[in-house]
């Protein structure tokens, strides 16, 4: 039964993965697609380091994966953020 959810939680991931690139591919300016790839990717990433976490059932693995995700959060709205900025002042030029 864990292993299940545990593909199920990593399959609607992979979903949101792909939904994620997308709205990357399909959104008409870069705002658009760097809010659909940073909200999509981030829950994709959490899903699948949860199944991960849960298909493993190691304490110590999971915690590696949460770290994992938590440095990816950081690091997309950093990137994020710093990419707006950077087109928000070169549209103001």
């Amino acid at each position: 039964m864990v292993d299940l959810v545990a593909m199920t939680l990593i399959a609607t991931g992979l979903v949101f993965f792909i939904a994620g690139s997308l709205g990357m591919v399909r959104l008409p300016d870069l705002f658009s697609r760097l809010h659909a790839l940073t909200k999509a990717d981030n829950v994709g990433l959490g899903l699948v380091c949860l199944g991960v976490a849960l298909h493993l059932g190691s304490l110590a693995a999971a915690a590696k994966l949460f770290v994992i995700w938590l440095l990816a959060l950081v690091s997309a709205a950093a990137i994020a953020q710093l990419l707006a900025a950077r087109v928000r002042s070169e549209r103001e030029r």
